[in-house]
């Protein structure tokens, strides 16, 4: 047994869930997600919390049991309270700033690179070496953050470029000198 599967998923105040067959729709103040699982799994609403169960007990029903429980709660934890994922940028004269809603890098490049957020994601900048990427589907939060990340990956050698907060960059050392 699927022990995330297991798991209900508690409903908080001012979400507003709607379970249909293969899809559950969340609506709360920081939007609307809609999260799409197999029918191999049944959601049920008891109370205060959701239920998923599985009809079987067959390889893929115990696969997609953990799955369809956990993107449901990502759902429902994001129109709620929403995800943010932080960028660190390490380097002599790498910075970022606010362009409008747009995030203007200058990593080391003749130009600077301007990144549009997609619908429903925005960027804040607390400082010129900081970039924080917050909005309410955990999928997209992630996948902004790896496109910023991408402009300008950390190297190995100084460790300078765009990283995760806490991310560990393993240096490399360089030519020995004679």
């Amino acid at each position: 047994m699927s022990r995330i599967g297991q798991q209900p998923i508690a409903v908080p105040q001012g979400v507003d869930v709607r379970i249909e067959p293969g899809h559950v729709t969340t609506k709360g103040p920081l939007g609307q997600l809609e999260a799409r699982f197999p029918a191999v799994v049944d959601v049920v609403r008891e109370d205060d919390s959701i239920v998923v169960r599985r009809n079987g007990d067959s390889r893929n029903e115990r696969a997609f049991h953990g799955l369809a429980r956990s993107l449901i709660a990502n759902a429902v934890i994001g129109v709620s309270q929403g995800f943010e994922k932080a960028l660190e940028i390490q380097g002599v004269g790498y910075r970022a700033q606010m362009e409008g809603q747009n995030l203007q890098l200058q990593v080391g490049y003749s130009h600077a690179v301007v990144v549009t957020p997609p619908a429903g994601i925005t960027f804040e900048v607390p400082s010129p070496n900081q970039v924080v990427v917050k909005g309410a589907s955990k999928e997209l939060v992630g996948q902004v953050a790896a496109n910023v990340r991408k402009v300008r990956p950390p190297e190995p050698y100084k460790g300078k470029g765009i990283r995760y907060a806490g991310e560990y960059v393993r240096r490399k050392v360089g030519k020995a000198v004679k």
